[in-house]
């Protein structure tokens, strides 16, 4: 049978894939979630997180310093509160000199043209680990939540950040958090909505990070049930209406249908959530010799685009950024 169609033509050799290559990975693409604590001079490997740190301020900037320098335009900020400063009602959430708003004013004061997003969410701060404040009979109460999650918005804003990023899933907090936003003049701020964030056992890793377990329940009431697609899209769509610039999925690997279902329903950048767990898993493999860890890294990166993401949070991508720095090798 004479062949017409040879597809491996296009696959013959580097420069061949490289020219009709479909998606690419760049560090552009890229947003570094990144742990800050209190105290100084101090470092810690987070043991479920092999790789990631938790720094203090002072190193926390020196390691700002050379993520910038690799081309990583965006950090994600995630605090790592003391007990001491934790209540019943997040209150250390909004303080003015809190760690979140101290270290955002050290960030931009080092490389003003750093993109810096900032987590909107009270389980960090709390005694109970919620999201949200608790009722009497422990049910997450959303509109008095929507009350501290807008002050602490402003915080961040009055800080620099670029963007704050509402991760808390409560009813109606992102018209909310534009309206006082604009109110107050921060018309430049932009909001990344955790819009189709799954109540997922891939965090384990990250709560061990924050110490932000939930000491009693789960958060299945308020984040959304891994068997739903059809939901995301409607939660999507809200946080469109009510005013998000950019509207995410977490996690990412297990839902990369989900994310391509949002890209398809949106003109809004799309970001996707490489989280603690899907991190997690390639190190471990990789420490057991089981998979290579950089090729298997990088595929799942791609595949997040591939599926459609605009942009990713990851915690690998210190490591992309030193590999996409070295010549490709097809």
């Amino acid at each position: 049978m004479l062949l017409t169609h040879r597809p491996r033509r296009l696959r013959r050799n580097a420069a061949i894939r490289n020219l009709v290559r479909e998606t690419t990975l760049s560090v552009y693409d890229l947003i570094y979630p990144m742990f800050v604590m209190e105290g100084s001079q101090t470092r810690e490997e987070i043991a479920s997180m092999p790789g990631a740190y938790r720094f203090t301020l002072d190193l926390f900037l020196e390691e700002v310093r050379e993520v910038f320098a690799l081309g990583i335009q965006a950090i994600a900020l995630f605090p790592a509160i003391d007990p001491s400063h934790k209540d019943d009602l997040g209150s250390e959430s909004y303080n003015p000199e809190g760690l979140v708003q101290r270290t955002v004013r050290a960030m931009k004061a080092l490389e003003p043209e750093l993109i810096v997003f900032t987590d909107v969410a009270l389980d960090p701060f709390t005694t109970h680990g919620h999201d949200g404040l608790l009722g009497e009979q422990g049910e997450i109460l959303n509109d008095e939540t929507v009350e501290v999650l807008t002050k602490m918005a402003l915080s961040h804003a009055a800080a620099g950040a670029d963007f704050v990023a509402p991760s808390d899933m409560m009813d109606g907090r992102i018209g909310e958090i534009r309206d006082r936003l604009d109110e107050e003049g921060y018309h430049r701020v932009g909001i990344l909505a955790y819009s189709a964030k799954y109540a997922s056992a891939y965090y384990g890793p990250f709560r061990d990070a924050l110490g932000s377990a939930p000491k009693s329940g789960d958060k299945k009431t308020y984040q959304m049930d891994p068997a739903n697609s059809r939901e995301a899209m409607k939660e999507v769509y809200l946080d469109v209406m009510e005013g998000a610039d950019m509207v995410m999925v977490k996690p990412a690997l297990a839902y990369l249908d989900v994310v391509a279902k949002v890209k398809e329903a949106t003109n809004l950048p799309v970001a996707a959530y490489n989280v603690s767990g899907e991190y997690a898993m390639i190190k471990a493999a990789d420490r057991l010799g089981w998979i290579d860890g950089k090729k298997v890294m990088l595929e799942t990166l791609l595949s997040m685009k591939r599926a459609g993401a605009d942009v990713i949070l990851t915690y690998f991508a210190k490591e992309v950024a030193q590999i996409l720095g070295q010549p490709p090798n097809g």
